[in-house]
């Protein structure tokens, strides 16, 4: 499990003060890449060898909202890393662990330069999953 803390920015909540449901994806996908590049194989690294992960699917429940300012921490894990698809769970939660605020996930698609589904090498796949 990889964790980061982020901080809900003003650009980010609506009149009311509340953080948007469009940006959970956003912290998701935060979190993911700070996975990848914590696991070793930075996404910039992955595209470098022409591969790119297309999002085939993704879902958020939404427990409890964020608010401007507030500080929350994001959990991502690889549940499965198979070579033509890849599953990381999320989760955030309150800056003092007590509260779940939102948990998710990404179905990933590997293709290649020509958007065509291709396999990922065995060598991304282990990092992944160690």
């Amino acid at each position: 499990m990889v964790e980061i803390v982020e901080r809900v920015r003003y650009s980010e909540v609506d009149q009311f003060g509340v953080a948007h449901n469009k940006h959970y994806f956003d912290w998701f996908e935060i979190g993911r890449t700070e996975f990848c590049r914590q696991k070793g194989i930075p996404y910039k690294e992955i595209e470098k060898k022409g591969f790119f992960l297309v999002v085939a699917a993704a879902f958020c429940r939404y427990r409890k909202p964020l608010r401007y300012d507030d500080c929350f921490i994001i959990q991502t894990v690889c549940r499965e890393a198979k070579p033509k698809k890849i599953v990381f769970d999320y989760r955030l939660l309150s800056s003092d662990r007590s509260t779940i605020i939102a948990e998710g996930y990404t179905v990933h698609v590997p293709v290649n330069s020509q958007a065509e589904v291709t396999s990922l090498p065995q060598e991304f796949l282990s990092c992944l999953l160690t």
